[in-house]
């Protein structure tokens, strides 16, 4: 019985040892397993590309509208008949071209009234004339009263005059004659016609009109330019009068800015309820593609053309209301670099502040690497910003508004 106890002492002894040994060991590996770093995570693959520089312009664009330089509406300056209508709605005419014609045959009549108004004039003044001449020789023989002489003399200047006023009458009556062929004031393309032959027409400045003519060889585009581009270009030109402020123009169906112009005038006050300033720029118009009310993009450059950094926007962070890009050093590792951008394109960005040519900047993958991470960056060809910032903009402007 003795042994029978001992045996199951034993046999309980080495349990215990055998239960401590795995828990001996347990606790060993863990604490090994805890002692080992971990394997390191492998560098984030992102795309990096080349920070450029590029001689640019900078271009502000605004929206405007096509004006014409001359407008005209026709009224009558003589009432009467209205008997024919020498054009064609919306046709192009000359500056004396025939436009309406009033029924004359009134003013006509008029005319011949006061031709024979100075007839009777001229005839006065050569009897009174005549009858002076004598009075004068008969007084230097007194044979003839002074009082008579005076009354001869008189008589004779009233004649005079009585021939300047139908002298003037006959100008008048002329002039209303002419007035009843309306002519054309200026060059340019004609509206319609608003009163058809037969309808009596009115003179006057509260007359119905005739019709309108606005001119079509050169036109205005009118747009509102910002305080800040004012002062800074706008501005320093027009007191100057030397600096040159290049201006295009393309309309809503073109693609860039074909058409070159020359600034016209800028307005003599700022507009204080929208910080703007109307300005006006002129381009020809040979082809009568444009026509006054026609939407206007116009692109205004400011100042002559300088050195800029220009990066891609897919690069541009934001973080709240600051703009940041991501910078790749020599040893791959990323830093945060806050940026102040200027004009923007066709998805490109010119950089005013904090980068430089020639940095490596994370253009693809930004949402997976943090300031301070090694990344593995693929160089990617970056591709060629726009010309649209570039002081080449505009290649061979198709219209020049400098010609005289």
């Amino acid at each position: 019985m003795f042994l029978l106890r001992n045996r199951y002492a034993m046999l309980a002894i080495a349990a215990a040892v055998l239960v401590g040994g795995v828990a001996y060991f347990r606790v060993y590996a863990g604490a090994v397993q805890e002692s080992t770093p971990a394997a390191a995570m492998p560098a984030a693959a992102v795309d990096v590309a080349m920070v450029q520089s590029r001689r640019v312009t900078d271009w502000h664009d605004y929206s405007g509208r096509l004006q014409a330089i001359d407008e005209v509406v026709v009224r009558p300056l003589v009432s009467g008949t209205l008997t024919k209508v020498h054009f064609s709605d919306g046709s192009l005419v000359n500056k004396g071209d025939v436009l309406f014609t009033i029924d004359p045959r009134p003013y006509q009549a008029a005319v011949d009234h006061a031709k024979a108004l100075v007839a009777s004039a001229q005839a006065s003044v050569a009897y009174t004339g005549s009858e002076l001449a004598r009075g004068k020789r008969l007084l230097e023989n007194n044979a003839i009263a002074k009082r008579d002489y005076e009354e001869k003399r008189n008589a004779s200047r009233g004649a005079i005059a009585e021939l300047q006023a139908a002298r003037a009458s006959l100008e008048s009556a002329e002039l209303n004659l002419e007035h009843t062929s309306i002519v054309a004031p200026i060059s340019g393309r004609v509206s319609r016609a608003e009163v058809t032959p037969g309808n009596v027409v009115t003179a006057g400045a509260g007359s119905a009109p005739l019709t309108s003519l606005v001119s079509v060889s050169r036109l205005y585009a009118s747009f509102d330019v910002d305080e800040q581009s004012f002062l800074k270009f706008v501005n320093p030109a027009r007191v100057s009068g030397a600096a040159h402020v290049p201006v295009y123009l393309g309309l809503a169906n073109e693609e860039n800015y074909p058409r070159t112009g020359k600034l016209a005038s800028v307005d003599n006050t700022m507009d204080t309820s929208s910080g703007t300033i109307r300005v006006r720029a002129v381009f020809d118009n040979p082809d009568g593609t444009l026509v006054p009310g026609l939407y206007a993009r116009i692109r205004l450059g400011g100042g002559a053309p300088h050195e800029a950094v220009l990066i891609d926007d897919r690069a541009i962070g934001t973080d709240q209301n600051k703009r940041f890009v991501v910078v790749v050093d020599e040893s791959n590792k990323t830093a945060y670099r806050e940026v102040e951008l200027g004009v923007s394109r066709k998805g490109w960005s010119v950089v005013e502040a904090g980068l430089r040519a020639g940095e490596r900047i994370v253009v693809n993958g930004l949402q997976r690497v943090r300031p301070g991470d090694v990344v593995a960056p693929r160089t990617v060809q970056a591709a060629e910003p726009p010309q649209l910032v570039a002081s080449e903009a505009v290649q061979q402007p198709a219209q020049s508004a400098d010609k005289s």
